[in-house]
């Protein structure tokens, strides 16, 4: 769900149903805005790795028929009836606000939170904000060229052994 994220001015919902989704669509229809998104609810920090000078600039900043936004959301809901997340939810929904100000909020389930809490319950699962769960455009060219050893962050990702690294 998107409110006020870049281009998206309008209440937006997505529904992902598969394992692998692909978003295809003509140039400046929001596809990588998306992907944007979805990285920036996860806790992504890098306003330059959102196509954005800095965070604030996520924010939808008007156009010829529609005023700026005073706020952008994000919210991604995940169906956890397997308890893949270990919290004792049957539906665990993240997400993330930013204000014109600057004030940026967390939240799981509607509660406020820290960032440290979304990457910790995602931890296990191989998703968050730098990860190959979710492709951006530039990521297939560094895998490819294995700048920085991408490609063996992206198998300790998929091994389930990145998250003892990070403790």
């Amino acid at each position: 769900e998107l409110k006020g994220f870049k281009s998206f001015a309008n209440d937006t919902t997505l529904h992902f149903n598969e394992q692998i989704t692909g978003v295809v669509g003509p140039n400046g229809s929001g596809k990588s805005n998306i992907v944007d998104a979805i990285r920036w609810v996860l806790g992504e920090q890098k306003s330059a790795e959102l196509r954005a000078d800095k965070i604030t600039n996520v924010i939808f900043n008007g156009s010829k028929n529609k005023k700026a936004a005073p706020y952008a959301k994000v919210s991604l809901v995940f169906e956890n009836t397997n308890h893949r997340l270990p919290i004792d939810f049957p539906e665990v929904a993240i997400s993330r606000e930013v204000y014109q100000n600057g004030d940026s909020v967390y939240k799981i389930n509607n509660t406020v939170c820290r960032l440290k809490d979304i990457t910790s319950l995602f931890a296990d699962t191989g998703i968050g904000s730098n990860t190959y769960a979710i492709i951006g455009f530039g990521m297939v060219e560094e895998l490819l060229n294995n700048r920085d050893n991408h490609r063996r962050t992206m198998l300790e990702q998929t091994a389930g052994i990145s998250k003892f690294k990070i403790r």
